[in-house]
């Protein structure tokens, strides 16, 4: 009789346990399905409005007698003045809530990004350039500080990895889309293709701004969408996920944490190679012997299509084995190789090829990344930690795209700055091997 009970007991236990787990499943794709969709296609607007720059490069510095070098400076003087408000913005986004500072931000960053019809000097190009840094400060760390409110570490990977998937999405859609304005509306109205191309891509951020004060919820205990079960358990995961987490530091000690700096250097080289791509891969096209910017923009997105496969994989991946650094570093290796084989090749295929390899390897790494950051901090110094990595590691923004084309004009051709790009995000794989193991893999 007791033997029946206790078999009975346990099965109840078993059973008591699965609908635990299906429970808490369910109530964490419900998350998933009404956060992550919606910041994608946010990041997406802010991605487009940062990098379209690239292909108005290809009518731009005719019309304006721009050279590389100023392009470049141009290019990456916007991660000046993301620089500088990195860090105050994600603290501002802790204390006042998401919702109207995410608004706040992508507003004002459309309103610059139209301006850019204006340009008609360097310094105009570099001001406003500038100008677009400091508006966008702090989205991209605030969408991933906001997530911390969401879901723990356990479950991030794929989480991140997912918005991530708003990098090759933009690739994928500004690509051509940047390449048909530019060609079916050169002259319009007496206006060239680029600058239309600046004023119609501003449009959907504007309006995504205004849609994010009526979506987003500023945290768990405000969201009228989720059941007072389903609050609790997510309430009750984060809370004991910032448990094992650094929540308050002094100055002194953050500044001196060696931890965030190795993260901020590991990150440098993967935003290096990320802006490497993303600034110049228009103009790699076009050197291959493709002029018109239509197909130039259907040819670019062809290696975001690729690097859209591999980052929801390789993110289910890192979460299921809770490993972080391979998933991290081997990507990193395998965009290095992209990179360093493509100035070999000549032909337009070959060189797709090529940048495909470069770009799932360097957008896999980006998002792999933020799982090492957040996986140590939490709370406020989340907010001010992963600010202060992005921050740093974003000057990268800056100096990839004004070496590189630096190097295009001294050397007349592009292959000494892709062996650049090479060779540093091959340093920041190595680097990745200094982060302990223990401290990231859960």
């Amino acid at each position: 009789m007791k033997s029946k009970l206790a078999a009975s007991t346990a099965s109840a236990q078993f059973a008591s346990s699965d609908d635990a787990k299906s429970f808490e499943a369910k109530t964490y794709a419900k998350v998933g399905r009404r956060l992550i969709p919606f910041l994608m296609l946010c990041y997406l607007g802010a991605y487009l409005d940062r990098v379209n720059v690239g292909f108005a490069k290809l009518q731009m510095l005719n019309d304006l007698r721009f050279s590389e070098t100023i392009y470049g400076i141009g290019a990456g003087i916007f991660f000046l003045g993301y620089f500088l408000f990195e860090v105050p913005s994600n603290v501002i986004l802790h204390k006042v809530g998401a919702r109207n500072w995410l608004a706040r931000i992508m507003l004002t960053w459309a309103v610059i990004s139209a301006s850019f019809v204006f340009v008609k000097s360097p310094t105009m190009f570099y001001v406003l350039r500038f100008l677009l840094g400091v508006a966008e400060a702090g989205f991209a760390p605030g969408v991933i500080l906001y997530l911390t409110y969401w879901f723990p570490a356990a479950r991030r990977a794929k989480a991140l990895s997912l918005f991530f998937m708003a990098i090759p999405l933009a690739g994928i859609v500004g690509g051509p889309l940047s390449g048909y304005i530019m060609h079916a509306f050169q002259n319009v109205h007496g206006l060239a293709g680029w600058k239309w191309l600046f004023m119609l891509e501003a449009l959907p951020s504007l309006f995504l701004g205004v849609a994010i004060l009526f979506y987003l919820d500023n945290g768990i205990a405000g969201a009228k969408w989720l059941t007072d079960a389903e609050k609790a358990l997510l309430a009750r995961n984060v809370e004991k996920d910032n448990a094992q987490t650094v929540q308050h530091v002094s100055i002194r000690s953050f500044i001196g944490d060696r931890r965030l700096w190795l993260m901020a250097a590991i990150y440098f080289c993967v935003v290096l190679g990320q802006y490497g791509l993303t600034f110049w891969l228009p103009t790699i096209i076009r050197r291959t012997g493709v002029a018109d910017p239509l197909w130039v923009g259907i040819l670019t997105a062809i290696p975001y299509l690729c690097a859209i496969v591999a980052l929801p994989l390789i993110g289910a991946s890192a979460d299921k084995r809770r490993e972080r650094r391979l998933h991290l570093a081997i990507p990193m290796l395998i965009s290095a190789a992209g990179f360093a084989t493509l100035p070999m090749l000549g032909s337009v295929g070959a060189s797709i090829v090529c940048v495909s390899v470069a770009a799932a390897g360097i957008l896999a790494s980006s998002s792999q990344f933020w799982s090492l950051p957040t996986a140590v901090l939490g709370g406020m110094s989340a907010a001010a930690g992963i600010a202060a990595v992005n921050c740093f590691a974003n000057l990268a923004g800056f100096f990839s795209p004004a070496i590189v084309g630096w190097l295009n004009d001294f050397t007349g051709k592009s292959t000494a700055g892709l062996i650049f790009i090479s060779l540093a995000v091959v340093l920041g794989a190595v680097l990745v091997f200094f982060v302990p193991a223990k401290t990231v893999n859960r």
